[in-house]
């Protein structure tokens, strides 16, 4: 009998990883990634009983991404397409009154301005269009009274009619020359050439009785290219006025100063009035309730784009000028007023997530989070104050919309758009650990295992280094680099956050300028370190990867280690020297690398990657976007052609009609399945050099 017994067990214990085996939740591949609505900008009604949003499909085979938005009840529901233009539409703005909604959309072939009226069950008419401006529209929002709509729009600072920038346009189109012609910086951004065109703010009445007016006439930009700030411009509780935020600094690629003014919204001849003089970065501006304070960001450090953010507050009457969370070491990423105008609602990241915290700001006391898990955002407060909306997401679940108490209780989803789509997959959540940094400081990072993970096997590992270099991993969801996608690949994924990550308090995040492969790169030594002492971790398997400044760490472990098996460098700096005469927004480089090619050439000749060339020897994928304007093509070009001479194994993917980040679908497919391929062939498969 007890032989008989142990031959049972024994059979158990063969059969037992097949059963597991044929139980396994499905791949959750790029394509099942491309299948999710992409939910975003909840906005609650004015009488706090539904939210309106924008939910995003994409679809692989039309290679195409089309928005959508929608209406669900606060308590939540089954959501109403509120409009389904043929186009798409986005940016939903309530009326004050919550009878109509207006909106953007490229319907009948130009970004414009439309409105459409609500019934209780979604759209209770066909939508009509507000504008026609040649120069198109954005950025739609509703004075408090209903009267007025602000929008932007890009424009020719020297023409002063619509006619005149109609003509232009039409000339530019028709023109068989397509060369620029530059006299200054900045004559490029991220993706795009300046093209002599400004974004200017206007106004035009909400019935369409008359054209749109332009309150912000000149050559520069209003808002100017965000710095990550919330939105830069927003009308006064009696509709009177418009504050905004624009470049003060003749030349804005040297410069992060930008300042706020206001305009008078009834008076045409009135001009804007200045009202912060901050040498750093003034943005995001919003008014109190009450009509008493405009609340906005600042930073101190002028030139410095990662400094911390603080909540100011600009006392009307008086001029007076106040900061709120000087004494909270987090920068301030959003906010929303509570309707008694006594206290506000930020998010901030912190220690790898995004909470909701609640500032009091008639006392003393620190922000308190009052909403802890996931990463939280896009905050909406009810106009009776007893409900917070807001979108949440996480490392194993996409953003929805949600829903909470005032003091951060009952938290509760609105939407589920994806829940049931993403069950049969069994993602598992982040893991956050901490290992020893340099100078004994705690590095925290996440780990993401396969959803039919088995402490028992041994796994292949990912090693990836974000972005910034003044960035984070954070517990939230990513569809550019998306690390459930890597898990479900059959690796185990490592996202650690060393010196200049933000979310750690600014000296953490500080400690990067000018040293960005010192202590960042003894961190991430020291984190792969742990990743290879895990029992699960084969530790003769690990790969790494990294995007824009992961890429330029990728590019430094070329030359400084030999660990990884493989690597895949996207975006990533290669060049110090050749990097700063062809990027965009020079006030990076220069205070980070301290000065420039010129005044500080040992630096950027000490910390270059290309320096190193001679020790290249780990197989590399390289990949870029052509039309990349922060990390120009040209870097990876460079690495591309040193490796082939070198005769490391290497591959070279462009995009022609990218940018920093790999956005379209097919292109973010083929991106996916050829970096798997080459992590496969080198890491998994482990095949020899």
């Amino acid at each position: 009998m007890h032989t008989r017994l142990i031959r049972l067990l024994a059979l158990l214990l063969v059969l037992l990883p097949a059963v597991s085996g044929a139980q396994a939740p499905p791949a959750f591949t790029v394509e099942e990634l491309l299948k999710l609505k992409r939910v975003s900008d909840p906005q609650i009604s004015p009488d706090g009983t539904r939210v309106a949003f924008v939910a995003t499909d994409v679809t692989l085979d039309a290679n195409t991404r089309n928005n959508d938005i929608w209406v669900v009840p606060v308590q939540g529901g089954t959501p109403v397409a509120l409009a389904k233009t043929a186009a798409g539409e986005d940016r939903p703005r309530w009326s004050p009154d919550g009878k109509r909604i207006a909106f953007i959309s490229t319907e009948g072939g130009a970004s414009q301005v439309w409105i459409v009226d609500v019934g209780p069950n979604g759209a209770a008419g066909e939508p009509k269009a507000v504008t026609s401006i040649a120069t198109e529209a954005s950025g739609v929002a509703w004075s408090p009274n209903g009267k007025w709509l602000a929008f932007v729009s890009d424009v020719y600072p020297d023409c002063a009619t619509e006619a005149c920038n109609a003509q232009k346009i039409e000339a530019v189109e028709k023109s068989k020359v397509k060369a620029h012609l530059i006299d200054g910086l900045l004559f490029r951004h991220w993706t795009a050439w300046k093209n002599d065109r400004f974004s200017n703010l206007f106004v035009v009445p909400a019935d369409g009785s008359a054209k749109p007016r332009n309150l912000t006439p000149g050559r520069f930009d209003v808002p100017p290219f965000s710095l990550g700030s919330p939105e830069g411009y927003a009308f006064s509780p009696d509709s009177t006025e418009i504050v905004f935020e624009r470049k003060t600094d003749p030349v804005e690629a040297t410069s992060t100063n930008s300042d706020l003014f206001v305009v008078s919204v009834e008076n045409p001849a009135a001009a804007p009035k200045q009202i912060t003089r901050n040498p750093a970065a003034d943005g995001g501006p919003l008014y109190s309730p009450d009509g008493r304070y405009i609340a906005f960001r600042a930073q101190k450090r002028a030139g410095f784009e990662a400094d911390r953010w603080e909540l100011m507050l600009y006392e009307r009457q008086s001029g007076a000028i106040r900061s709120v969370t000087s004494a909270f070491d987090r920068q301030v990423d959003g906010y929303a007023w509570a309707p008694d105008s006594k206290a506000v609602y930020l998010t901030a990241e912190d220690q790898g997530r995004g909470p909701i915290f609640r500032l009091d700001i008639t006392g003393t006391a620190l922000p308190k989070a009052i909403v802890n898990d996931g990463t939280n955002g896009e905050v909406q407060v009810s106009p009776d104050g007893r409900t917070l909306v807001f979108t949440r997401s996480s490392i194993a679940a996409p953003a929805e919309v949600f829903r909470a108490a005032a003091d951060g209780t009952g938290v509760a989803p609105v939407t589920r758009l994806n829940t049931d789509v993403l069950a049969k997959f069994k993602l598992r959540p982040g893991e956050s650990v901490t290992v020893e940094g340099a100078g004994g400081r705690l590095v925290q990072m996440w780990v993401i295992k396969p959803a039919a993970f088995q402490a028992t096997r041994q796994y292949p590992a990912l090693f990836l280094v974000h972005g910034g270099p003044q960035g984070a991993f954070n517990d939230a969801w990513s569809y550019r680099w998306n690390a459930q996608v890597f898990a479900s690949a059959g690796y185990v994924v490592f996202m650690p956050n060393p010196t200049g990550s933000t979310g750690f308090g600014q000296q953490f995040t500080d400690d990067i300028s000018g040293d960005w492969s010192g202590r960042p790169f003894e961190e991430l030594m020291r984190a792969a370190d742990w990743v290879e002492a895990q029992p699960y971790v084969d530790k003769a398997r690990v790969g790494a990867a990294g995007a824009s400044y992961g890429g330029y760490m990728m590019n430094w472990f070329l030359g400084h280690t030999n660990r990884f098996k493989a690597i895949v460098s996207h975006a990533g700096v290669y060049n110090l020297t050749s990097m700063y005469g062809v990027t965009e927004e020079l006030w990076f480089p220069e205070w980070d690398l301290r000065g420039t090619p010129w005044t500080n050439r040992a630096g950027y000749e000490t910390w270059s990657p290309h320096m190193y060339a001679q020790d290249f020897k780990t197989p590399t994928l390289v990949t870029h976007g052509e039309i990349d304007y922060r990390v120009p093509v040209g870097e990876g070009f460079q690495l591309f052609t040193t490796l082939q001479r070198l005769g490391v194994p290497s591959k070279l993917l462009v995009f022609p009609d990218e940018g920093h980040w790999i956005g379209k679908p097919q292109n973010a497919a083929l991106w996916y399945h050829t970096f798997l391929a080459w992590m496969d062939q080198w890491v998994k498969n482990g095949k020899a050099r």
